[in-house]
C-alpha cells in the first residue's frame, strides 16, 4: 500500500522539474560559476612552478617575476625541456644565439650553454635577459615583451619610423601578427599571476602594467 502512495506525492514533483536539458545547463552554469570564483580553481588553471628560481633570479637580475612567470607560460608552460623547432630551449625559450649573448655580456659561465635546460640556469639567464631589454626600452615593459619575440632590432625600428608607439593601446600597429599576439598572451598571464600570486611579493604595487 505503501508504494501507490509515494509514486502519487513524487510523481507531480517530478512532473513539475525544468526539462533535462534545461537542468543540465543550470547545472553547468552553476559550476562554470563556482569555479570561476574560486581560488583554487583559478591556481589550478594558472599553475606556477619554480617560483623559488624565478624570485631568486627576479631579485638577482632586477626583472619582474611576474613577467618572468607570463613568459615562461607562454613559451613553455612550465617545461624545462621544450625545444622549439627553430632551436629555442627550455622554459624561456632561450635561442642559442641568446644564450651566447647573455653569457658574454653577463658575465656569467660558459658552463651555462650547457646547462640551459635547468631551470635555475634558463630562468636566470631569461631574467636577465628581460630585465637588459625592459631597462633597454626605458621601462617600456609593453615593448620589452614584443622584443622579447620579434627582437629589439625590429622594435626599436617600428617606433623610430613611427609604426607603433610602443603601447598596449595601439598593439594593433605592430607588423608582426606572431608578435601582436604573443604580447596579448603575455600580458593576459601577467595579470592572471600577478592577482593570483602577489601574495608572494613584499609590495605587489611595485609591479604593474600599462592599461
Amino acid at each position: 500500500m505503501a508504494m501507490p502512495d509515494l509514486k502519487k506525492w513524487i510523481q507531480p514533483a517530478v512532473m513539475a522539474l525544468p526539462s533535462k536539458r534545461k537542468m543540465a545547463l543550470g547545472f553547468l552554469l552553476l559550476l562554470l560559476f563556482l569555479f570561476g570564483v574560486s581560488p583554487l580553481f583559478n591556481q589550478w588553471m594558472y599553475p606556477l612552478k619554480y617560483e623559488e628560481h624565478i624570485f631568486y633570479s627576479a631579485d638577482a637580475t632586477g626583472a619582474d617575476p611576474f613577467l618572468v612567470m607570463a613568459i615562461i607560460r607562454v613559451e613553455s608552460k612550465f617545461d624545462p625541456h621544450k625545444r622549439s623547432p627553430k632551436g629555442a630551449q627550455g622554459l624561456m625559450q632561450l635561442m642559442p644565439e641568446t644564450v651566447d649573448w647573455v653569457i658574454s655580456e653577463g658575465r656569467f659561465s660558459p658552463a651555462f650553454r650547457e646547462l640551459v635546460y635547468e631551470p635555475s640556469v634558463n630562468i636566470h639567464m631569461g631574467s636577465w635577459y628581460i630585465s637588459g631589454l625592459v631597462r633597454e626600452f626605458e621601462g617600456n615593459k609593453i615593448a620589452a615583451i614584443a622584443a622579447y619575440n620579434a627582437g629589439p632590432g625590429n622594435v626599436k625600428r617600428w617606433m623610430k619610423e613611427g609604426r607603433w608607439d610602443g603601447s598596449r593601446q595601439r598593439l594593433d600597429a605592430v607588423p608582426f601578427g606572431e608578435t601582436r599576439h604573443y604580447v596579448r598572451r603575455v600580458t593576459f598571464f601577467y595579470e592572471k599571476y600577478r592577482s593570483l600570486y602577489g601574495h608572494l611579493v613584499e609590495s605587489e604595487e611595485a609591479y604593474t602594467l600599462p592599461q
